[in-house]
């Protein structure tokens, strides 16, 4: 394999891409950056974790923000690029990880080290995992889905040219429901290898 490995997976709530990326992570040995890396940026920043985990890949308030000279007042803008800022120095000091959301397909789109992958699934997939993981009625998923892909796309689409979970933003989009979460990972190690042999 190559000396540094970077994988990015975007995926749509329900699918099992973060179950995935933990997975792939175990099994390649290289480190997960998700929502539990706010804690090692805020320390770095010297903020307060909890200010990050309220903001974390949340939608910009437009009420509450405006940008001068090319400048954002808006704490939401702030921590997204501080995260922004914490992978690509990862990067830069030839580390190999996994990354999960954080618009890393396009923080990565010129490294010739980084794979991305979009993690989607057929709907009555996502609602029968959503409905057991939080114990939710079948309504209840669905809203939930909803909330949760409509907020991932307004963050997303505001730092990135590319629209969310649009297949030309990837190298590879797979469809977690057609071989089930376990042999989809099985199938993403094979590809990883193949693609960094």
């Amino acid at each position: 394999m190559n000396k540094q490995i970077i994988i990015t997976i975007g995926r749509e709530f329900g699918s099992g891409g973060h179950v995935i990326a933990e997975q792939l992570a175990e099994k390649l040995n290289l480190p997960l950056y998700d929502k539990k890396m706010i804690i090692e940026v805020a320390e770095a920043s010297g903020m307060d974790a909890r200010v990050f985990e309220k903001y974390d890949e949340k939608p910009v308030n437009v009420l509450f923000s405006r940008t001068l000279n090319g400048h954002s007042n808006s704490i939401e803008d702030h921590i997204a690029e501080k995260q922004f800022d914490f992978l690509r120095k990862k990067a830069e000091a030839g580390e190999s990880f996994i990354v999960v959301g954080r618009c890393a397909e396009t923080v990565f789109k010129n490294n010739a080290n980084a794979f991305h992958i979009f993690i989607l699934a057929d709907k009555e997939f996502k609602i029968k995992r959503v409905t057991e993981k939080f114990n939710l009625s079948e309504s209840e998923a669905i809203a939930k889905m909803y909330r949760h892909d409509k907020r991932r796309k307004v963050y997303h689409n505001r730092y990135s040219k590319g629209k969310w979970g649009d297949s030309r933003n990837y190298d590879l989009c797979v469809k977690s429901s057609a071989l089930g979460v376990d042999k989809t990972i099985e199938s993403l190690i094979d590809i990883i290898q193949k693609r960094f042999s």
